[in-house]
């Protein structure tokens, strides 16, 4: 039987086709954006081998050492037009980004090559890339080992032999001892001296409030002393361990030749670690990618965020969010419940619903504007003027922080799930109200024990969307608490343990910060791409984490809803 495209058409088959294939596009589009940004993301902490070529720049010769970044096309009639020797014939030649580092000994960590000019290229496996706390990466051959001024061990060759290697295990074995020590040195002074100087920041501030008040009670201002005297004796103590320890770091040095035959002395301290890429192999790599990448997740930003982790920014993005679904979830719901259970059903409660609604598309820097304006300048002024009085002229909640940046995101993300939890309350059948009410219940514990728990999977629903919307927030954050790099995290040993006034680092600003603020450009784009891949990872299993609430409150109420 044969079927007329009119009669196709009214079936509807096209529209299921459309919808299908358009679903399918669209996977297809999230995936390959997805795949784009893991491969230019993860691919950075992949170690590259190391090239020694030399470069015909303008006739004048000179030797490269450096790691191959990317590769395009340039037009043959633009290099002419720029003086660069083209091969007849040419209509596109490739050139490719180098990555040289070195920056204290050069003019730029990265160059541009034109592949054809670039010769001689070999993989020496003596080559060795130093990552540093400063300057980023050092490429170079490793000369000498030197302790306290004095020369331990050296090696002039090109050759890899046994005595080069006893040279390179020795100098692992000194870096690991540097890498011991500034573990050390870090303890001392993030948590050691830094719990020290709470502590006597709070005495000041405590000693400050009796001055206010003016206090007569003189044992409470010579209890403030003692225990000062106290603290400052435990800081000398912990100062001269630190000038011991720094003397320790700073003994060893390392000799290295670089490109244009230097041989140029570097301290130890400043190593991070040291390898020879062109020398590993695929077990080798892989273990120092997987290296890389925790320490990408575990450690703290350096060198301007481009290198080192971004622990802080997913420690503080995580905070904030979760901060944010507390106080977003009860205001939420009470709203709906009386918009739904209460309110007269009328005219004010329809201008109410549509204000709620226009609220959700109002742009977020808005709500960064009123959070500075209200909650930072006007709530946590009060608050400083009533309660912190001591701390003043410096603000204590006065300024943007963790608190005052939840709040304006819960603003923020209020109308959705009011919104949400209103179509959970409106779809539980009315007969379910009355048979509580039958049973003799009240009202209120029909609502509670009753409504609300038959509404949970909705309320949830809205609490997925707010941290999807919220999550991803970068605008108001950076008037209402973000910064480019917060000295400590908002949770800590010290009281009050979660420092709602402290500004934090988040995941969204950092991208914004390193693919626009940054000084070194090539440097910070593949950081760009891994940070926006941790984020969508983040919003991912956060929203995962309470799908899966939902989820098991929707099975649990099934039955009820029946």
């Amino acid at each position: 039987m044969r079927i007329t495209f009119s009669e196709w058409t009214k079936s509807g088959s096209p529209w299921i086709w459309l919808n299908a294939g358009a679903v399918a596009i669209s996977i297809i589009m999230v995936v390959g954006l997805l795949a784009l940004i893991a491969v230019r993301g993860l691919g950075h902490f992949w170690p590259a081998d190391v090239i020694q070529a030399t470069y015909q720049q303008k006739g004048n010769p000179h030797t490269l050492i450096a790691e191959v970044v990317e590769r395009d096309m340039v037009p043959a009639d633009q290099l002419r037009g720029a003086g660069i020797e083209v091969p007849p014939g040419a209509i596109e030649l490739p050139r490719d980004l180098l990555k040289v580092g070195n920056r204290d000994f050069g003019s730029a960590d990265f160059v541009w090559a034109m592949d054809h000019l670039v010769t001689d290229v070999t993989r020496p496996p003596m080559l060795f890339v130093a990552e540093r706390t400063e300057w980023g990466n050092f490429y170079g051959y490793l000369r000498e080992l030197r302790e306290a001024g004095n020369t331990v061990a050296r090696h002039d060759g090109y050759d890899k032999n046994d005595a080069y290697m006893a040279l390179w295990n020795e100098f692992q074995s000194r870096i690991d001892r540097v890498l011991e020590i500034r573990a050390q040195i870090l303890q001392i002074e993030k948590k050691e001296i830094g719990s020290i100087n709470h502590e006597i920041e709070r005495l000041r501030l405590k000693q400050r409030s009796l001055e206010l008040k003016q206090s007569t009670d003189v044992a409470k201002f010579e209890a403030i002393d003692a225990r000062r005297a106290e603290l400052n004796a435990e800081y000398e103590v912990l100062q001269a361990k630190l000038l011991g320890l720094y003397n320790e770091i700073n003994r060893d040095s390392f000799i290295a030749e670089i490109a244009d035959g230097r041989q140029v002395e570097i301290p130890m301290a400043k190593i991070v670690r040291a390898f020879l890429p062109n020398d590993m192999g695929i077990g080798d790599k892989l273990v120092h990618y997987a290296a890389k990448v925790w320490e990408f997740l575990s450690d703290e930003p350096r060198e301007a965020n481009t290198e080192g982790g971004i622990f802080p920014a997913i420690f503080g993005t995580v905070t904030m969010v979760i901060l944010m679904s507390v106080l977003v979830t009860p205001f939420g719901v009470v709203a709906a419940v009386y918009l739904r259970e209460y309110a007269k059903q009328g005219f004010i409660t329809r201008l109410i619903r549509i204000a709620v609604n226009n609220l959700a598309g109002v742009p977020s820097i808005v709500y960064g504007v009123f959070g500075l304006g209200f909650f930072v300048y006007f709530l946590g002024g009060s608050i400083d003027d009533l309660f912190f009085p001591e701390a003043k002229p410096s603000p204590t909640f006065g300024t943007g922080g963790l608190m005052w940046a939840s709040i304006t995101l819960a603003l923020l993300t209020v109308p959705v799930v009011i919104v949400a939890t209103e179509e959970g309350l409106s779809r539980i059948p009315r007969a379910v109200r009355e048979g509580s009410l039958a049973l003799g219940a009240t009202k209120a514990e029909t609502l509670w024990k009753v409504v609300l728990p038959m509404a949970s999977p909705a309320m949830m629903t809205g609490v997925i969307l707010a941290i999807a919307r919220a999550a991803g927030e970068v605008a108001p954050l950076m008037l209402v608490g973000v910064v480019k790099l917060a000295p400590s995290l908002p949770i800590d040993a010290n009281y009050p343990y979660l420092h709602l006034d402290q500004k934090f680092m988040h995941l969204g600003f950092h991208i914004y910060d390193v693919g626009f603020q940054s000084p070194n450009v090539e440097a910070a784009r593949p950081l760009v791409y891994a940070t926006a891949l941790l984020l969508v990872i983040v919003i991912a299993l956060l929203n995962f984490s309470a799908i899966a609430i939902r989820n098991h409150l929707r099975e649990k109420y099934k039955a009820l809803e029946m």
